[in-house]
């Protein structure tokens, strides 16, 4: 056999050998004597074996010379860097592209990014072809050509305005309302070049749900900026995952920018919540409810040296009450007895004594309701008045919680304003809802040994998994290791002995 049923023999492509040799006329003619027919053979073999596939969502990591068809849905920036060993400047641009089945992020090279700056724009329909890689952040097309396609049709809306629920890994170009839960400080960080880097997070939440948004550089100074139960809006914002959550990021192209009244009025954030009574160990939830008691902020040091802080706080919904642990900057939130409070993504955990604790690190977020959103978390209180009836989902778990019960119409309830607290006065003749059992509490006795990790008022004991609060005049020293024997009273531990 000749050199071209060779290489069609071990052609694995659906193509008649007639259309092969066709192809191979061709490309002699295209290449204009450049190459013979083996040559021109073995280019026409390597186009036909390229990955060439479906749509987006199956493009794969190793596929060395996959091609598709997308829309472009945003353009970044042009950037330059240099080559290591090499004193030319390279440049690169990213693209994100899309169709009917998802989206990725495409890298142009050289005089090719430098040419696309000038001439692609978001709606462009483009035939890629590339080399799948996982990038720094995920899935991307190194691409070795890129073609405008004007007759193609890619059925992908760019730049519409969505929601937290329709948020899908790498999509680009997002506009999203929604309710700032909870904002976070400006960090700092040294990047690879030596340069200084900026990062936030706000947490946003509408009628569909919530998401984590991380602002970068200059942006970032926005988290600090608007106060949280603002209504915003995120433009030109790209989602990523971390941890196995998807996050929406905002960089030097996006915004966040605060809603008009009337705008705002139609932006809505209702929790669905876990009722406290329902809470069980090892899950991740969102709890709410009014603080009931609240301890001082606490410092300790860390196994690294650095040093943490937590504070303890115990809420309670109709159903029960549980401790709630408030770790690093999340121990600054300014909330108190008597607040109405959601705690967004908190580990629940094994605590003192096997009574169950919720954990609330950084991912988790720290939320003053606004008054009478009560009505809106829980449903029927144990009065029979109805909730503001805002669906809250199929799994009715809002409904559950009931933080109309702590609320004042004139029924027995106790509202927040009559709970014992700073400022506040208690009317015996309302108790709240779990008396009973805050009564059975207070006459427990109780027993725990740890390490002394604070001195005064209060004295801290910490075992090494747990940390208990200690109301005692006895003289203890920091480290020391003492037993305590008192009363459990409001999550605190009153010392009748100290050993």
């Amino acid at each position: 056999m000749g050199a071209i049923e060779d290489i069609y023999a071990d052609l694995e492509a659906d193509v008649s050998e007639e259309e092969f040799r066709e192809a191979v006329a061709e490309k002699v003619e295209q290449m204009d004597g450049l190459a013979d027919e083996e040559t021109a053979a073995m280019l026409v073999a390597h186009e036909l074996t390229d990955d060439d596939v479906d749509g987006v969502a199956d493009v794969e990591v190793g596929m060395e010379d996959v091609t598709f068809l997308g829309k472009v849905t945003s353009v970044g920036e042009l950037r330059t860097f240099e080559r290591d060993g090499d004193d030319e400047e390279g440049h690169v641009l990213n693209v994100e592209v899309a169709d009917e089945t998802g989206s990725v992020r495409v890298a142009l090279w050289d005089e090719q990014a430098a040419a696309a700056v000038d001439e692609l724009e978001p709606g462009d329909v483009l035939r890629v072809k590339g080399r799948a890689k996982d990038g720094y952040n995920g899935l991307e097309v190194s691409a070795t050509r890129v073609e405008g396609d004007q007759d193609a049709e890619v059925d992908v809306e760019v730049g519409a305005e969505g929601t937290v629920e329709s948020l899908t890994l790498g999509d680009s170009d997002v506009t999203l309302r929604g309710k700032v839960l909870g904002t976070e400080p400006v960090r700092t960080f040294s990047r690879d070049d030596g340069s200084e880097g900026r990062v936030a997070n706000l947490m946003l939440g509408d009628e569909t749900g919530r998401v984590r948004v991380t602002l970068w550089d200059e942006k970032a100074e926005r988290a600090e900026e608007i106060e949280a139960g603002t209504a915003v809006e995120v433009v030109d914002g790209y989602v990523r995952e971390r941890d196995g959550a998807l996050e929406l990021h905002v960089g030097s192209r996006g915004a966040v920018e605060e809603l008009d009244e009337a705008e705002a009025e139609d932006v809505r954030y209702v929790p669905e919540t876990t009722p406290i009574k329902d809470l069980e160990i090892d899950t991740t939830v969102d709890i709410a409810g009014v603080i009931r008691s609240a301890d001082p902020k606490r410092t300790f040091d860390r196994d690294d040296g650095s040093e943490g802080q937590v504070r303890n706080v115990r809420v309670q919904d109709q159903t029960g009450d549980v401790r709630v642990a408030l770790w690093g900057e999340k121990a600054d939130a300014d909330i108190g007895p008597g607040d109405e409070v959601l705690f967004a993504d908190v580990e629940i955990q094994d605590g003192w004594q096997d009574d169950l604790e919720a954990s609330a690190g950084w991912r988790s977020t720290v939320s003053l309701l606004d008054e009478g959103s009560a009505d809106a978390v829980g449903g029927a209180d144990p009065g029979g008045r109805s909730g503001s009836g805002t669906d809250t989902g199929s799994g009715g778990k809002a409904a559950e919680t009931g933080l109309s019960a702590f609320a004042d119409d004139g029924d027995d309830e106790q509202s927040p304003e009559r709970d014992a607290g700073p400022g506040g006065s208690e009317d015996s003749s309302a108790a709240p809802a779990t008396e009973t059992e805050a009564d059975a509490e207070a006459d427990a006795s109780a027993e725990f040994t740890g390490t002394v990790v604070q001195t005064g008022e209060p004295v801290m004991l910490d075992d090494g998994s747990e940390t208990v609060t200690v109301v005692t005049d006895a003289d203890v020293r920091l480290g020391e290791e003492v037993t305590v024997r008192g009363r459990l009273v409001d999550g605190r531990l009153e010392a009748e002995e100290v050993l």
